[in-house]
C-alpha cells in the first residue's frame, strides 16, 4: 500500500550528523522552497557529501572565508555559492558547528509546483529534466545567494525546509566518485543516488582545465 510521504519538517537532530550519515539519508526527502508565487517541492534524489577541512574536494578545505562562512555554522543551515560566474549551487550544512561539512543537493523530481519551475528552466526537454543536476535544481527552486545561511529547520514560514519525505529504501541507495571532483579527493565514493532514478544526473570526472598558451 502506498502512502502519502510524512510531511514532518526534519529537526536539527537529523542534520547533526556525520556528513556520510546525513547524506544518503536525505535521499527520498522532500525539499520545500516557498516563492512568492508558490511552494515548490521536490523530492531528492542525488547527493554529493563533503567533508569539511579534511576534504580535498571541499570549500572548507583551506579553511573559512567570506563566502564559505556558513559552513562553518550550525548544522541546518543552507551554504549557497556561486559558480562559474554563472550558476548557484545548493548545500545543506550538517555535523557539529565549526566542521564545515555539508550536503550538496545535485538532482531531485519536481512533485508540486511544476508551472513556477517550466518558467524557470524553459530549455527542459521534460519534466525528468527540471532538477537534473546541481545548477538547474538551483534554478528550478529559484534559489540564489540571498537563501545562504537560511535556517531549514524552521519548517512552513520559511523560504527553504526540508520534510521527512519518504526516505529511499537503503537497497536502492548507490554512491560512487563525485562529479567533477579532482586531485586527492577524485575517488571519494561520496556521491549517492537512488539507483535508475531517471532524474538523477550524468557522472562527469574532472578534467583538468587547459592553460592558455
Amino acid at each position: 500500500m502506498i502512502t502519502d510521504p510524512d510531511r514532518t519538517p526534519l529537526p536539527r537532530a537529523f542534520f547533526d550528523r556525520p556528513v556520510l550519515e546525513v547524506a544518503p539519508d536525505l535521499l527520498g526527502r522532500t525539499l520545500v522552497r516557498e516563492t512568492a508565487d508558490g511552494p515548490i517541492e521536490l523530492r531528492l534524489t542525488e547527493v554529493e557529501a563533503y567533508d569539511g577541512p579534511g576534504d580535498p574536494g571541499s570549500h572548507a578545505f583551506r579553511g573559512k572565508t567570506r563566502r564559505n562562512a556558513s559552513m562553518f555554522g550550525p548544522p541546518g543551515h543552507a551554504y549557497v555559492y556561486f559558480i562559474y560566474g554563472m550558476w548557484f549551487s545548493l548545500n545543506l550544512v550538517c555535523g557539529q558547528e565549526h566542521t564545515a561539512s555539508g550536503v550538496l543537493l545535485r538532482a531531485g523530481e519536481v512533485t508540486r509546483g511544476h508551472d513556477l519551475v517550466r518558467k524557470r528552466r524553459l530549455s527542459a526537454r521534460s519534466d525528468k529534466e527540471l532538477a537534473k543536476g546541481p545548477a538547474r535544481l538551483a534554478t528550478a527552486l529559484d534559489i540564489d545567494r540571498t537563501l545562504d545561511g537560511t535556517d531549514v529547520c524552521d519548517g512552513p514560514g520559511s523560504p527553504l525546509y526540508v520534510l521527512h519525505g519518504t526516505p529511499a529504501p537503503a537497497e536502492l541507495v548507490q554512491n560512487g566518485p563525485r562529479t567533477g571532483v579532482g586531485g586527492d579527493g577524485a575517488h571519494h565514493p561520496w556521491r549517492f543516488w537512488i539507483a535508475d532514478d531517471p532524474t538523477v544526473s550524468i557522472f562527469r570526472a574532472h578534467k583538468p582545465r587547459r592553460r592558455a598558451t
